[in-house]
């Protein structure tokens, strides 16, 4: 059982049907659902021919590919290969019975799989600010694109990619815009493309930005934030927190997967074989940074399968 449709899920699943070995792929969403609620004209960091895998080619029409582009993308490795796959199927609740097995029930059915691969990324629950107001209905963790936001007054929680790629484009389309920021300056990972112009936008007064701030809390018509210089009422329609994502703890927590001490949480497993510290369950992609979601990206964890599926297929000969 693979949980998780996004790209290394199925890459895991193209490793399993390789390697000869019965698998389902369950993804709580439609498929790459995490790609799917990126921002509608997102562009990936990493080149075309970084993220291929499966022997597929990767085209797109810039260097960097589009979201629509991955989307596609992926719906044809998925097609091409004739991946077992339920969509819209969501792991409630996970347990490994006395026999060894592992007992998966979702929001559809119940399941008994041998071996277990997590690749539920880390997209899907975003970091809370924990502040009064956060569950208005103004403001949102996720953002689309910037037509709603055309003349009203947004503040944009965060300083790293997301924050500044929403900062500009709702700016572009005539929102006033205002960013909020815990750290001293523009997060320096940000896009080196991109980096000059919200640092040029901001210099010059288009964009109002808040340094070593954060927000207090969130009302109707307007929201405080605390400052160096104090506390600041700002007038605001909407507020737009890219304060990141973590991994789904819960469900790791619910077979007893250990994690780091460290402020990161990193899940404990084997870098030769991903088979986390619970024998037969593995992890696969971004899940394996647990709180450090700038360790690990789709380029760099496509050989997770090929690991997990060597590493199953080997232990099955030795067992048989």
């Amino acid at each position: 059982m693979i949980i998780g449709g996004g790209p290394i899920g199925i890459a895991c699943g193209v490793e399993a049907g390789k390697a000869g070995l019965n698998y389902l792929i369950i993804e709580k969403g439609v498929l790459t659902n995490s790609i799917f609620h990126y921002p509608s004209n997102m562009t990936f960091f990493s080149t075309s021919e970084k993220l291929e895998m499966a022997g597929i080619p990767f085209m797109s029409i810039a260097n960097k590919p589009t979201r629509t582009e991955a989307l596609e993308y992926y719906r044809r490795i998925v097609k091409h290969y004739g991946l077992k796959i339920h969509l819209y199927e969501e792991a409630t609740q996970l347990k490994k019975n006395p026999a060894g097995e592992f007992e998966v029930q979702t929001n559809k059915a119940s399941y008994l799989a041998d071996r277990l691969v997590m690749a539920t990324g880390f997209y899907d629950l975003p970091n809370s600010m924990n502040v009064p107001g956060e569950n208005l209905p103004k403001v949102s963790h996720y953002y689309k694109e910037p037509w709603p936001y055309i003349g009203q007054k947004v503040i944009v929680v965060g300083g790293g990619n997301s924050a500044v790629d929403v900062a500009l484009e709702t700016w572009r389309k005539g929102a006033e815009v205002t960013m909020v920021v815990m750290k001293p300056t523009i997060d320096r990972t940000v896009k080196y493309w991109v980096l000059p112009d919200i640092e040029n936008r901001i210099k010059e007064g288009s964009i109002k930005a808040y340094f070593n701030s954060k927000i207090d809390s969130i009302e109707a018509d307007h929201v405080w934030i605390d400052t160096p210089d104090g506390s600041v009422r700002l007038p605001n329609d909407f507020v737009l927190a890219m304060t990141g994502y973590r991994p789904n703890f819960a469900l790791l927590d619910q077979l007893g997967v250990k994690l780091s001490l460290d402020e990161h949480k990193k899940p404990c497993y084997d870098s030769q074989s991903q088979e986390s510290n619970v024998t037969g369950l593995y992890l696969a992609g971004v899940v394996c940074g647990g709180l450090n979601t700038r360790e690990f990206f789709i380029e760099n964890t496509i050989v997770h399968a090929s690991y997990i599926m060597g590493d199953i297929s080997q232990k099955k000969k030795v067992k048989g």
